[in-house]
């Protein structure tokens, strides 16, 4: 089968087209043939960071082949003896083996059946595979982290990336008053997710312009790790603050605690539940992927390219 593979650890031009064997499942698990692939930041994060690659691949140093992705959808061809939730036929989605090697830069994934769920009807392949890691994210920081409730006044920092535009989504259905901080250009794409607020980052320093959020969402890949401390000046005493790329160092600790303000450092994990709330919610038409752009595997590099400048808007897809 096809499959992209990494050849060393750098630029996305390491990202060859390759052909290796069709993975075997275990009793558990399922075979996916995949038609659609969802790209992160954290995909190109590790293709060019070793120690990230080893962390999230959990390598052990021989392997034949390094093959990036997790975020897959697709339909199943073969199933386990122990598989009880899907029959060959069905259309699935899921955030497989994270973290650790589910191979899903390929035309078959072997899956855990309790890393998938079926993929609604109304919605593409496409669009399904964008709502897994990113929409878990999402989901378990702003309602897992953040305990979101109806009323909550919300900072989303990052609204139009892959994780803001599921988390401006998520607040609005729980029925908080949305502000969204993205870029001038981005403005209509928010707003029209369900966002009340918009600010410009580019022209307006949202910490002056917000001071009283019960929560605010950081989801800023940003050099700057100084960002979420601007993000805290945004919170009133009693409030939550989601970070989902920093750390909370002692520095911060120690201001968190000094404004009464509760952290809590977002790190996606498989859930069944959550996923099948996210299908259920895509399902209604609660909330939607946006799809900014899609390649075939053949592109994968292109794709890699593109989110990597951590501008992109919505999720970028890549399609079998």
């Amino acid at each position: 089968m096809k499959a992209i593979i990494l050849k060393a650890v750098g630029g996305p031009e390491n990202l060859e087209l390759g052909e290796v064997a069709v993975p075997f499942i275990k009793d558990d698990e399922v075979l996916v043939k995949v038609k659609a692939i969802s790209i992160n930041p954290v995909d190109a994060f590790a293709r060019r960071n070793q120690d990230s690659l080893n962390y999230v691949l959990q390598l052990k140093g021989d392997e034949k082949n390094i093959i990036l992705g997790w975020d897959i959808a697709g339909i199943v061809t073969e199933v386990g003896p122990a598989v009880t939730k899907f029959k060959t036929g069905d259309e699935v989605f899921g955030m497989v083996k994270f973290v650790g090697q589910a191979n899903g830069y390929a035309e078959y994934v072997a899956a855990p059946e309790t890393d998938l769920v079926l993929k609604p009807a109304n919605i593409s392949f496409g669009e399904a595979a964008g709502a897994t890691l990113a929409a878990l994210t999402a989901w378990q920081s702003i309602v897992t982290g953040g305990k979101i409730k109806k009323g909550d006044k919300v900072v989303i920092t990052g609204a139009s990336g892959g994780v803001g535009h599921y988390a401006v989504q998520f607040a609005e259905y729980f029925g908080a008053y949305v502000i969204a901080v993205t870029s001038g250009g981005n403005r209509d794409f928010v707003l029209g997710l369900g966002a009340d607020e918009f600010i410009d980052y580019q022209t307006q320093a949202f910490e002056e312009m917000v001071t009283d959020a019960d929560m605010v969402h950081d989801a800023v890949w940003s050099d700057d790790v100084r960002h979420i401390e601007r993000s805290l000046k945004a919170i009133k005493p009693g409030g939550t603050l989601l970070s989902l790329i920093v750390d909370f160092d002692d520095k911060i600790s120690e201001q968190l605690k000094s404004k009464n303000v509760t952290g809590y450092r977002v790190l996606v994990h498989k859930s069944e539940e959550d996923l099948a709330a996210i299908a259920k919610l895509l399902a209604t038409g609660a909330i939607k992927t946006h799809v900014s752009q899609t390649f075939p595997l053949e592109e994968m590099a292109k794709a890699h390219s593109l989110v990597q400048t951590k501008n992109a808007v919505g999720k970028i897809i890549v399609t079998m």
